[in-house]
């Protein structure tokens, strides 16, 4: 699963990409300005750390989302193929929104990020219209000359899509049933994505309380409401000084500012949500470790994230809930207070369930 990282130029894009992913852009010689960068950046969990605080394990290992950098986007940058294909490729995005003053970084015009989410997703919204009047023409002539029920029922889909993107509602927001969904993934629309506003604060004393109140500032907060869409803040210069601090020193940092966390972890967590994925755990003396499959997975599923033998062979999951493990202090406690479950192969695995597989292979 991939989230595309977007935004207007100039409003911290590239930078918050590097940060989160630890990846030295400038040093790998791009010489394609719309070639798109991947990187991959560990989840923060502190529930794994808790669990690996008990087991002791000789190693950890976190969840982990890929980002991809795509290109500044903008009417011309939507035109080019290249650029069509990066952005289709990802399964989510992430818009990145300047709302920090600094002399020093050019910007057109005053800063305002709910102008600019609105003129980013009506171009995104044109983009997916002008395929589906393609399509649409296409479809009308094959009609004429065969109707089968498949064609019939794209059709239909089409029509209420392009219904919806001239009344300028982005296809996210747009009710449609799996199959409807499954009907129309080929096109791989822009305006389907699952977004994430991202806010660029200014550096300021009054960081912490500047970060919640951001999306009310900048009238974006109903965007948070919305089917399939998020908002958060972060101030891209105070991230950029905590990927270089080490933990302890990094903590007392983010203490000065009245935050706990940094605003990159809140967003990594929410663009894992906005993706629709959960993580269970299983923990042991050898690893702990976070293991990534989408919601309402079941159990026999789960088992195939590990590994497909485990899946091939599944017979039962000891179940127990990360929160529950670690108040009764053992497996062995657990067992004997009867909170460690045996669930079968259609289980709905619930994010932060610690599982351990029993299979016949």
């Amino acid at each position: 699963m991939k989230t595309g990282i977007i935004g207007l130029p100039q409003v911290g894009k590239t930078s918050l990409f590097r940060i989160l992913t630890g990846a030295k852009i400038e040093d790998r010689g791009y010489s394609n300005p719309r070639e798109s960068h991947l990187g991959v950046a560990k989840v923060p969990d502190e529930r794994l750390d808790k669990l690996a605080a008990l087991y002791n394990p000789k190693k950890t290992t976190f969840a982990t989302v890929e980002f991809a950098d795509v290109a500044a986007i903008g009417q011309e940058a939507l035109k080019e193929t290249a650029f069509l294909t990066n952005l289709r490729n990802v399964d989510a995005l992430i818009h990145v929104l300047r709302a920090f003053e600094d002399d020093a970084i050019p910007h057109v015009g005053p800063i305002d990020p709910l102008r600019d989410i609105k003129n980013v997703e009506f171009d995104l919204m044109v983009s997916d219209l002008t395929q589906i009047e393609k399509r649409l023409e296409r479809l009308e002539k094959d009609l004429k000359k065969t109707r089968t029920a498949d064609l019939e029922k794209e059709q239909a889909l089409l029509l209420r899509s392009k219904e919806a993107l001239e009344a300028e509602k982005p296809l996210r927001e747009l009710e449609m049933s799996p199959e409807e969904k499954k009907l129309i993934r080929g096109f791989m629309f822009l305006s389907q994505k699952p977004i994430l506003y991202a806010l660029n604060l200014s550096e300021s004393a009054t960081l912490g309380a500047d970060l919640e109140a951001a999306a009310e500032k900048y009238k974006v907060a109903e965007f948070a409401s919305r089917p399939n869409a998020g908002v958060t803040a972060f101030c891209g210069k105070v991230e950029a000084e905590l990927a270089e601090m080490p933990d302890e020193e990094a903590a007392e940092f983010l203490a000065s500012y009245g935050l706990t966390e940094s605003g990159l972890v809140r967003l990594i967590r929410k663009s894992y949500e906005l993706l629709g994925l959960i993580s269970f755990f299983t923990a042991g003396e050898d690893e702990c470790r976070a293991w990534t499959v989408p919601a309402n997975s079941r159990a026999q599923e789960a088992a195939g994230a590990i590994h497909t033998d485990l899946e091939k062979h599944f017979i039962r999951a000891e179940t127990i809930h990360w929160d529950t493990l670690l108040e009764a202090g053992s497996e062995a406690a657990a067992k004997a207070q009867g909170t460690l479950r045996l669930e079968g192969k259609d289980y709905l695995v619930k994010d932060g369930d610690v599982m351990h597989i029993r299979h016949s292979g």
